[in-house]
């Protein structure tokens, strides 16, 4: 049963890892088409219309990706983990089932209107669609955030006779102080994606020496969104989500320091490798006091260490734990100094002219993916050993009537329709990326 539930864990861990690199990039590239419609609509030039029309094409590949890979996601929960969704289903449901009546109709509709109605429509009313998928794309977002905010930090529910969930206020339950503070933290971590993705492409074409204005452009916007997200990352969003789980899950925060004893003035570590037969952090280099700051708002506070929870409390994957945590926060600290030597270039009227920051530029789009990628392990494996934190185990979460067999066979058939899905967007994509902004002008009048 043991190995069931591992691989349990571990398909629904693939499925949903290579579902969301599509949703982040929509979420991401859905603001920055709204500001070029926008600018195409109140200075009427040319070279915004076409921009947004570019970027648009893309937002509908990745979306389309996106409806067919979170299909596997909706299986599993009825299959793979239905004492979960029997047991919990009362809470989680009401936003699952608001994403996709509400979040997703609206997103599809405009999405639909905006690459097919601009012909038809007036330029303000194709601005209000572009406005409106913009919204459908981040409420979506917000309901899934929703759902996984209860299992982080459960609020609103009650345990009924039968002992399932349900909830007692449905207002509390969707303004979850954690749910808030994910989503913000989140949402622009999706813009990072974007930003990276437009300038990356941006970059592409001016190393190639091709469409030179849409390049121009799109190292523009790519770069300027992409240090605002970057910097609203890291403060205040990921400063309030650091002090929700020094409050409410202070053994997360213990193993993603791999901290094991406590005590005041605690150090952020940079470096170290979590030895947790020792009950120590190996090689550690570390900025004193730092941590207690970023957890409680005082260099004095303590922070406690794992030594002060009982050991089946703990993160069960303590060293995965640590290093996805740093790997996030690595890699958000550099995206802030490549967005920053890219400002810093642009408005030196160099960035086009500086071959080294568009290599940068262009090889550091996948870096985003990575992060977000590590920023939810770290959230999910913090979670652990806890289904639903401080309620359900995760042990006791999944179907015991799917065995081992059967997930590895099924686990299989997603890894093979994952590559062919990966390889048919890779192939779209690229596509779309040599025709071009210019050709996709003149195809549309």
């Amino acid at each position: 049963m043991g190995d069931a539930l591992d691989l349990h864990r571990l398909q629904f861990a693939f499925t949903i890892v290579f579902h969301y690199l599509f949703p982040q990039l929509t979420m991401g590239l859905a603001p920055i088409v709204v500001f070029l419609k926008w600018r195409a609509l109140t200075t009427g030039e040319a070279r915004w219309a076409t921009a947004a029309r570019f970027w648009t094409r893309l937002f509908g590949l990745n979306f389309a990706l996106g409806v067919v890979t979170g299909i596997p996601m909706e299986l599993q929960l009825g299959a793979n983990w239905a004492r979960f969704t029997h047991l919990a289903g009362g809470v989680v449901g009401q936003t699952l089932a608001m994403e996709s009546l509400f979040a997703f109709f609206l997103e599809s509709s405009f999405l639909y209107l905006l690459v097919w109605g601009e012909r038809r429509l007036s330029p303000r009313a194709h601005l209000w669609t572009a406005v409106a998928l913009w919204v459908g794309s981040w409420l979506s977002g917000y309901f899934i955030i929703v759902t996984n905010a209860f299992l982080q930090h459960p609020v609103a529910y009650v345990v009924g006779l039968d002992g399932t969930l349900g909830v007692t206020d449905v207002v509390q339950y969707l303004l979850n102080p954690w749910a808030l503070a994910q989503y913000a933290h989140n949402q622009f971590a999706a813009l990072v994606t974007g930003s990276f993705v437009v300038s990356a492409i941006g970059a592409y074409w001016a190393l190639r020496g091709d469409h030179a204005e849409q390049s121009s452009l799109a190292l523009r916007v790519g770069t300027g969104a992409g240090l605002l997200a970057a910097a609203l990352v890291a403060f205040p969003t990921g400063d309030v989500q650091a002090k929700l789980v020094a409050q409410y899950q202070p053994a997360t925060l213990a193993a993603m320091e791999g901290r094991f004893t406590s005590g005041p003035y605690a150090e952020i570590h940079v470096l170290g490798q979590p030895n947790v037969k020792a009950r120590r952090l190996d090689n550690p280099v570390g900025v004193p006091w730092v941590l207690s700051f970023l957890a409680y708002g005082h260099f004095s506070s303590e922070v406690k260490g794992l030594s002060e929870f009982p050991e089946d409390s703990w993160p069960t994957s303590i060293e995965l734990l640590y290093y996805a945590f740093h790997v996030m926060v690595g890699l958000g600290t550099l995206f802030l100094a490549v967005m920053a030597a890219a400002n810093a270039l642009r408005f030196l009227g160099r960035l086009e002219r500086t071959r080294a920051m568009l290599w940068v530029l262009l090889l550091a789009f996948p870096l985003p993916y990575i992060a977000n990628t590590a920023g939810w392990m770290t959230a999910e494996l913090g979670r652990q050993p806890w289904l639903i934190h401080g309620v359900l185990r995760t042990a006791q979460g999944h179907s015991g009537n799917v065995h081992a067999g059967s997930v590895s066979f099924t686990l299989l058939g997603f890894l093979g329709l994952s590559l062919v899905l990966l390889l048919t967007f890779t192939l779209l994509v690229t596509r779309l990326i040599a025709r071009g902004p210019a050709r996709e002008a003149s195809a549309h009048g």
